[in-house]
């Protein structure tokens, strides 16, 4: 499959597999390289072609067309074009919408890698850095975390220490220092991605669309100065857009991320906290909450400065965020969390009376 026109895209035999019943039907394949209004670039090929969206549109929102999607397309004499079809997804990124509902929003399909640059301009943020890879390890993409702006960290030490504080946030996942201005860094950085497709994410102000000029090696993505009183940057990419990448693979660009919300990512947040949940086993109790529970292993670990504080505070809170999130349609597991709370406000309601002499308080075992 290597000589097929769309190989340098990231088709093969499965995809081919795949698209064999659209085949028959005369339509073409291609790779969604942009989404907009209703309309798509796709490559096939022929080239790349301008088709209308209308065919793909359900009512799910995390079945629209995608950036990064394999679609089947109207033939050539056609005008307009549709995208008639969507191959199966193998993988896909999407994170909770700002609506109070529950909903999800895809940002990119079929990706082997996720980048998450996070910039050395501004104080690392090591929870979002973990909110960022609960969503990769979730989408069966391999998570990087990059650097950016190496070059503002002069000291190589006090450079280490962010590196050190990184890698203990984000076990199992490859950190790296880049400096996309002075290309420093890009090198290995294309080395370890591979012949994949790769999704760029991050806040604006990371560094992404220079970095992402960086590893394409030229200017297609435009950028602009950060702020100098936060260091923070403007919107420069307002669209998704898969770009082919010199070494091989392909690379996804996506606007700055100013929410990154958990949708049904219990698997993530398990992949990103793996020491609480080895700590976990040992509970006394196997639904242990981890706060006041005689015989947590977790909180012995804490007690013990084995677990830091941080990591238990963050790992709680991505919990509850993912549980209220998988909530909102699940009325019998809204029901048991409701429980749950009022259980915890009465032993909170003792302890205090216990506190005061009003009484003796013992907390009660998680069902």
């Amino acid at each position: 499959m290597s000589s097929h026109p769309l190989a340098a895209y990231g088709w093969d035999e499965g995809w081919a597999d795949a698209f064999a019943p659209y085949a028959e039907r005369g339509l073409l394949p291609g790779r969604v390289v942009r989404v907009d209004r209703g309309l798509c670039d796709v490559v096939t090929e022929a080239g790349t072609v301008r088709a209308d969206t209308e065919f793909v549109v359900p009512r799910d929102p995390l079945k629209v067309v995608c950036t990064g999607d394999w679609a089947a397309v109207d033939p050539e004499g056609l005008d307009p074009r549709y995208v008639r079809e969507l191959l199966p997804r193998r993988t896909a990124f999407v994170r909770s919408t700002s609506s109070k509902r529950s909903e999800g929003q895809i940002l990119a399909a079929n990706v082997d890698h996720a980048v998450v640059a996070m910039s050395l301009a501004v104080e690392l943020d090591l929870g979002r850095v973990e909110r960022f890879l609960a969503l990769a390890w979730e989408s069966g993409a391999q998570p990087v975390v990059v650097l950016t702006k190496a070059d503002l960290v002069p000291d190589p030490v006090a450079l280490s220490y962010l590196v050190q504080d990184v890698t203990t946030t984000a076990p199992g996942v490859p950190v790296l220092t880049v400096s996309a201005r002075e290309g420093e860094g890009v090198g290995d950085l294309a080395a370890l991605l591979g012949q994949g497709t790769t999704v760029l994410l991050g806040a604006s102000g990371a560094g992404k669309s220079t970095l992402a000029n960086a590893l394409v090696g030229q200017d297609v993505m435009d950028v602009q100065a950060t702020r100098d009183m936060d260091g923070k940057g403007r919107h420069t990419t307002t669209t998704r857009n898969l770009l082919l990448l010199p070494g091989g693979g392909v690379l996804i660009d996506t606007p700055g991320l100013r929410g990154v919300g958990l949708f049904d990512a219990g698997g993530g947040v398990g992949q990103v906290f793996t020491e609480i949940e080895e700590y976990a086993r040992h509970c006394r109790f196997q639904d242990c909450a981890h706060e006041r529970e005689p015989g947590c292993a977790v909180l012995a670990a804490v007690d013990d400065g084995d677990l830091p504080v941080r990591r238990l505070d963050s790992y709680r809170k991505l919990v509850r965020e993912n549980q209220w999130i998988v909530a909102k349609s699940d009325a019998r597991l809204r029901a048991d969390i409701r429980q749950d709370w009022k259980r915890k406000r009465a032993e909170g309601r003792a302890a205090g009376e216990a506190k005061r002499g009003r009484g003796a308080w013992k907390p009660t075992p998680p069902r």
